[in-house]
């Protein structure tokens, strides 16, 4: 049974399937059985904090983008029906230069309304591939559409 499958409604009498960033990124990227890759990141879309997709490393040690709503989610994989869903590095780079990746918002401070809530450790997100949820200093933040995560403040060189 899945986790949840990215594209389909995620209902299962139980409400829909929520998976934590740390949980997507331990399964397997497949095809056929077969594994391709492992997820190594999680891309968030800036504004809506959606995840847009998976930075891949494969097999042949090259990175490489999967769109989360190509793969289906299940207990054990990540499934995908083709290699050419997963896209080549410089596209790669061109998603990581427009969304946020999980690895580098860790232990960032949450907001919601310029308030500080705590230091993000992970996220949840929905069959969809919605935020959930922020887990910050082991409590669950849900999200209304108002979290942020704080800028990464940069330091003068």
């Amino acid at each position: 049974m899945d986790r949840f499958a990215p594209g389909r409604s995620g209902h299962d009498g139980g409400g829909m399937k929520e998976l934590t960033g740390a949980e997507l990124l331990a399964l397997p990227v497949r095809l056929h059985g077969i594994q391709l890759g492992r997820p190594v990141d999680l891309l968030l879309d800036r504004d809506t904090l959606r995840t847009v997709g998976l930075d891949v490393l494969c097999g042949d040690e090259v990175h490489r983008f999967l769109p989360l709503p190509t793969a289906s989610v299940g207990n054990e994989e990540i499934a995908v029906l083709s290699p050419l869903v997963l896209l080549e590095e410089d596209e790669l780079d061109f998603y990581r230069s427009k969304t946020f990746a999980l690895r580098a918002q860790r232990g960032l401070q949450v907001q919601r309304k310029d308030q500080d809530l705590g230091a993000l450790g992970d996220v949840v997100v929905d069959s969809a591939g919605n935020l959930v949820a922020a887990l910050v200093d082991g409590k669950r933040i849900p999200s209304d559409g108002e979290l942020r995560f704080a800028a990464r403040r940069r330091t003068a060189a």
